[in-house]
């Protein structure tokens, strides 16, 4: 299987597991930053050079030396299910893409004609984004109509990869908490260009995909979408420390045990 997601800086100072909407974007422009003193021209998704890859195939052989030996540091980052899922349907379902065009051609008049999800005009965001949550739970549980997509699967089965391919995590930091986490791996790299992590850029690739999100995160879930996020996302609310019971408590409401999921991901 080797190690899909995966990433590394070309000087092979740091290994970053990617994880879709979990400010990848930033993650990757500032590894590429850290060899070679600036953010790379455009989505860092696109980049075919200066920096190591997984889905390059000359950069795998590098990947895989160095995340099997784990002796170089190597992290990736996470962030709560409820506004993470929340993200992925405005930005994949009711948004248009980089290329102009809807997210994986007829998937969302599929979900139109399926399960009742609108996308266009002043549509109920409440009601269609609740209709998207019931397929979500059908690919992740049944995959049906389709297997699960990177953008809402799991992120404790994007991260569980690395580890049950013989690689560990240094370090695991949130979304939320982006600018202290990001301070701390940076300490623990031997970067050849300093980056400020206060005052750099965010590059959000999919800002302005999609409609603004009309309502607080809350507000698009009730009990019964709460019950869902929780069967589909458990090892994550679980694992990463987030709160199921407050959809609108954003941040993790306690530290992420290391040795917790290397055990638990790597069964």
């Amino acid at each position: 299987m080797g190690f899909p997601g995966v990433w590394m800086t070309e000087s092979q100072s740091v290994v970053y597991r990617v994880i879709p909407k979990c400010a990848c974007s930033t993650i990757g422009q500032i590894m590429f930053y850290s060899d070679h003193g600036r953010f790379f021209d455009g989505d860092i998704h696109d980049a075919k050079s200066g920096i190591h890859k997984w889905g390059i195939e000359d950069s795998q052989h590098l990947i895989t030396d160095k995340v099997t030996s784990q002796e170089t540091y190597t992290f990736t980052c996470v962030r709560n299910p409820y506004t993470r899922v929340l993200s992925a349907f405005f930005d994949k379902i009711c948004g248009t893409q980089r290329n102009g065009k809807r997210y994986r051609g007829n998937l969302v008049p599929k979900l139109s004609r399926q399960y009742g999800v609108e996308t266009d005009g002043e549509f109920d965001q409440i009601k269609s984004f609740r209709r998207f949550l019931l397929f979500a739970r059908d690919t992740i549980t049944y995959r049906r109509p389709m297997d699960p997509d990177i953008h809402w699967s799991a992120v404790s089965g994007h991260a569980s990869t690395l580890i049950k391919n013989g690689g560990r995590y240094n370090k695991i930091i949130a979304t939320e908490d982006f600018k202290v986490g990001m301070k701390e791996v940076m300490k623990n790299i031997d970067a050849n260009h300093a980056l400020d992590i206060d005052t750099m850029p965010r590059f959000n690739e999919s800002e302005g995909h999609g409609p603004k999100r009309a309502h607080p995160v809350e507000d698009y879930f009730d009990d019964l979408s709460m019950h869902l996020v929780y069967e589909i996302y458990k090892r994550d609310f679980v694992l990463f420390k987030y709160d199921p019971q407050d959809p609108g408590n954003k941040m993790p409401v306690g530290e992420v045990d290391l040795d917790e999921v290397h055990a638990k991901l790597g069964e």
